[in-house]
């Protein structure tokens, strides 16, 4: 998997093996490892020391795929989490919130790959060795449908679905705010946060971001606030969240991009994986699957009028 970044002001000066772990939510050690094979450049040229300091504007580029990880991504049963379906090719996963995707810097187990390895270890040869069988995420705090490669095949045809966008993804959002138009499209570049690199933002050298949605009910009391379907018609990391805090609806219970406030105190934020469709990859056969609204958004709504 080859990751590019334009390193942006906030990391101008920094070691090249931090950045890397960052960007690529690895551990130091992976990152210094991905380094010590050449899998990293900086401006075009291969890093060969991980002290080495970055610039603002150079193009950082990372094959993680060619690691193999010092994660003993051991299976976990006793993760938890609903399969919705499966066959040879395919799982659906509905997630909890709160459950992380896959290993990464500061969660290096009790995550969903090591629970679904525990379930289907035959995923440890698909794809990425780092994250098998994973072809999109949601995160922690985001609830609802993953869809997993179980094979090889499956695997090249859902990221093919996701990159040319014939996979369908509908999220369901609590918003802050009204809406002036009762639907419209985000159509905002997302990239690394120049003030906080551990933030996504509209900027400029961003990768190209699109969000439709629909308002489908508002409430006034005991806060101003819209329940909203969305639609991913690109995948960017926290696509969702970022583009409704640009349009001044940041998601509820957001604490990353201003959605936390005391006059509604949750402990996620309000965003929930509703809907899914992909063709199969041996069949070609159109898959829906759905996914209930969990308890908890269930009882905030019950709180809105």
């Amino acid at each position: 998997m080859t990751h590019i970044e334009v390193i942006p002001d906030a990391l101008d000066g920094q070691r090249v093996d931090r950045v890397v772990a960052m960007i690529g939510e690895v551990s130091r050690t992976v990152a210094a490892g991905l380094i010590a094979q050449g899998a990293v450049t900086l401006a075009g040229d291969v890093v060969s020391a991980g002290s080495a300091r970055v610039k603002s504007g150079q193009e950082l580029t990372v094959e993680f795929g060619s690691s193999t990880e010092e994660v003993a991504l051991e299976p976990d049963p006793s993760v938890e989490f609903e399969v919705v379906f499966a066959d040879a090719d395919v799982i659906v996963v509905d997630k909890p919130q709160g459950l992380v995707v896959h290993p990464g810097s500061g969660h290096r187990t009790a995550t969903l790959v090591q629970g679904l390895l525990a379930r289907y270890p035959e995923i440890a040869a698909v794809g990425d060795p780092a994250r098998p069988g994973i072809v999109h995420r949601l995160d922690k705090g985001t609830s609802g449908l993953v869809m997993v490669a179980r094979s090889p095949l499956a695997y090249d045809s859902l990221v093919r679905q996701l990159s040319t966008h014939t996979a369908g993804r509908e999220y369901l959002a609590l918003a802050w705010g009204h809406f002036t138009s009762p639907h419209g499209i985000v159509d905002a570049p997302i990239g690394r946060s120049r003030r906080d690199p551990t933030k996504m933002a509209i900027v400029a050298h961003g990768k190209p971001a699109r969000t439709r949605y629909e308002v489908v009910g508002t409430y006034d009391q005991p806060e101003s606030v819209s329940l909203v379907r969305c639609w991913l018609e690109t995948g960017r990391t926290h696509q969702i969240r970022v583009h409704l805090a640009a349009i001044e609806h940041s998601v509820v219970g957001d604490p990353q991009y201003r959605g936390q406030r005391r006059a509604m105190p949750v402990d996620r934020p309000m965003l929930h994986a509703a809907r899914l469709s992909f063709n199969h990859p041996a069949t070609g056969e159109q898959l829906s699957f759905e996914s209930p609204t969990p308890a908890d958004i269930r009882a905030v709504l019950k709180t809105l009028s």
